[in-house]
């Protein structure tokens, strides 16, 4: 795979990107394309390792070590049809997984994996400008009709698998525009519209009808709408957001990131205009949690042009480097340095909120204390406040990105009878079906708060197993590590 020497002559080099300074005035892309050279080199560092454990980390079952081989040896489409037969869409992955391949990657041994999620990327991107990506409508339809309940990684998996099997599928959605999360709770700095829109309008051109600004639960509700297709297939996703329970959580300047970023997400692409109460610019910002979440908006207090922002972690600071107890090929718990975070503001870790105080009802402190593990032998690790250790902080702008709990079910459970889990997701079995015969659930609604590339590959899953319900016969839908011809 590669050149079997070229982990060795070749070091890991990222994907150049745009200057800090000058990314941070707009809300367009800054990660670059690597050359072709530099392309070439880094996918002919994908060592033959004999077995490859980045198919460990995949959860999309990618083959990895095929399409890098390809690249190296300048056979760009070979390696977009062999990234194609188990990922309906590179161009997401590629800009926005953690890459748990990576982690997996045996070169990671030494902290220096293939870059994958770049090579995806490129593979995809240039796949694109050779016009090998073009809409291939299924040949023949089964008559059957699937309603998917979701625009976001999940349900795009689901419809974009089903269609291709044949079935007649209706996504609804809603907000006013499909794409979910990817539209609104992505920052365009690490997705522009137009690479959704682009793969939106080749979904269409294939048959899948999307319907945007239908509530489903409200109206139609969901028994109704199981009523009217043959199956369903329920792709929420999970955006019930964890709360801040302290006193002075009613003060005004205090808000959910979703809410932030879905504004700022509107604003860009011109569809409403700047809300004081969701504007960072000339404010102190302090964003509650340091996931992802957190860090999408951090970068998009930076470029509202924010007096400053402090993000704060509950837990304390990782290590720099892997613990005894946490080995290769797991993912690394390790001090890590987002895009966002490399543009600026302030982090702080191991503080727990106490209380927030206020002046005429409007946001003007946070009140913290620090927060240390202890680990008692033969219980769970729990925190402990540090006696003395009270802080405060001005802020104007508190921005909640403490995780989310589970998907807003609604009536779903008194409709369909789905049953639901201890955590408040919809309860599904090995095949992704609910309690509901005939319904069947993917991504974060059943899975709780994950990562996108497990939400694509639910969404194919459940696809399969909604085909062989329909069917009772397995048909040929490229699942995990399965490919099937694209003709």
């Amino acid at each position: 795979m590669g050149k079997t020497t070229g982990f060795m002559e070749w070091q890991r080099v990222p994907a150049p990107k745009r200057e800090k300074s000058e990314r941070v005035g707009d809300s367009r892309e800054f990660v670059l394309p690597l050359s072709a050279d530099e392309a070439k080199r880094q996918a002919g560092r994908c060592m033959d390792c004999g077995v490859p454990f980045c198919h460990q980390g995949c959860p999309l079952g990618n083959p990895i070590p095929e399409f890098n081989d390809a690249v190296y040896r300048g056979k760009w489409k070979e390696a977009f049809l062999a990234l194609s037969g188990t990922n309906n869409f590179p161009e997401f992955t590629g800009r926005l997984c953690p890459a748990p391949c990576e982690a997996a990657c045996v070169l990671n041994i030494d902290q220096d994996p293939v870059t994958i999620e770049q090579m995806e990327k490129e593979i995809i991107e240039r796949a694109f400008t050779e016009g090998w990506v073009r809409a291939r409508p299924p040949m023949s339809r089964t008559g059957k009709r699937v309603a998917v309940v979701g625009s976001g990684p999940a349900g795009l998996a689901a419809a974009a698998q089903l269609n291709q099997a044949g079935h007649l599928v209706t996504v609804y959605e809603r907000d006013d525009r499909p794409g979910g999360l990817l539209r609104y709770g992505i920052p365009d700095f690490k997705l522009e519209k137009a690479v959704l829109d682009r793969r939106l309008k080749l979904m269409e051109a294939e048959g899948v009808t999307f319907r945007c600004g239908v509530d489903v639960g409200r109206e139609p509700g969901f028994r109704a709408l199981r009523e009217q297709y043959d199956a369903v297939v329920l792709a929420m996703g999970a955006r019930r957001a964890r709360e801040l329970e302290v006193p002075g959580r009613e003060l005004s300047g205090v808000v959910q990131a979703m809410d932030y970023l879905e504004h700022q997400n509107r604003v860009v692409a011109g569809l409403a205009t700047r809300e004081p109460r969701l504007n960072a610019a000339g404010r102190k910002v302090l964003i509650l949690g340091g996931g992802d979440t957190g860090s999408d908006c951090l970068g998009t207090a930076l470029r509202q042009g924010a007096a400053s922002v402090t993000q704060v972690e509950l837990m304390p600071m990782p290590p720099k480097g892997r613990s005894e107890n946490n080995p290769w090929p797991r993912w690394p718990i390790i001090f890590r340095t987002s895009s966002s975070q490399e543009e600026g503001g302030a982090r702080e870790f191991g503080l727990m909120t106490k209380r927030l105080e206020g002046q005429d009802g409007k946001l003007r402190a946070l009140h913290a204390v620090r927060v240390e593990v202890h680990r008692e032998a033969g219980g769970p690790p729990r925190l402990v406040e540090v006696p003395g250790s009270e802080v405060t902080y001005e802020v104007d702008l508190l921005v909640l990105a403490m995780g989310f709990t589970g998907p807003d079910t609604g009536k779903l459970a008194e409709e369909l009878g789905v049953k639901l889990s201890p955590r408040g997701t919809v309860q599904v079995d090995a095949h992704f079906a609910t309690s509901a015969q005939g319904v069947f659930c993917a991504g974060d609604a059943s899975r709780g708060a994950s990562l996108i590339v497990w939400a694509f590959s639910d969404g194919r899953e459940a696809a399969k197993a909604v085909d062989t319900y329909l069917s009772q016969e397995v048909s040929c839908l490229p699942t995990r590590g399965k490919d099937c011809s694209f003709g």
